[in-house]
């Protein structure tokens, strides 16, 4: 089994996210797999900052195991309107349920918070993973040159109550 795919070894541990993760999260989002090619320009100079973690729900994932504490990754729960905003794995942690556990968590938070549903405007590449976690098609996020010359998928996350 390779290290991409290899279960974790070690517990993982999901903290909500402080100014100090935001250059830490801002490298994860730059550095992913599934931003490369045609899409690299969405993330090439896009920063995650002090600012953004204080005013939204970010939570990351910090494996106690091999990684030494290292950030795995995180996501983003906006509550006005519901919105899951961000979601990224680290690519050699891919693989390993971690986006599973961030979904989980987002969708524990979501329903804390008296939430029902959750938007995701979806990456193409991210696609079959929101359909594997439950994520239900709704509609397509057409394409806004120059920021984003791509049709998005688009998804919601329905939150069953307590």
């Amino acid at each position: 089994m390779s290290s991409r795919t290899s279960p974790i070894s070690g517990p993982i541990t999901i903290r909500r996210a402080v100014a100090r993760d935001a250059k830490r999260l801002t490298r994860l989002v730059r550095g992913s797999g599934a931003y490369e090619g045609k899409y690299a320009a969405a993330v090439a100079g896009y920063r995650v900052g002090p600012d953004y973690i204080e005013a939204h729900r970010a939570f990351v994932a910090v494996g106690a195991d091999e990684h030494g504490g290292r950030v795995l990754g995180f996501y983003s729960l906006v509550l006005a309107p519901p919105e899951l905003d961000l979601l990224f794995v680290a690519d050699e942690a891919q693989g390993r349920g971690i986006g599973r556990l961030l979904v989980a968590h987002m969708q524990s938070e979501a329903r804390a918070a008296g939430i029902d549903r959750v938007k995701v405007v979806s990456h193409r590449p991210a696609e079959d993973f929101y359909h594997s976690v439950g994520a239900v098609r709704t509609g397509t996020a057409l394409a806004n040159p120059p920021a984003v010359p791509w049709d998005r998928p688009e998804f919601e996350f329905r939150i069953a109550s307590a």
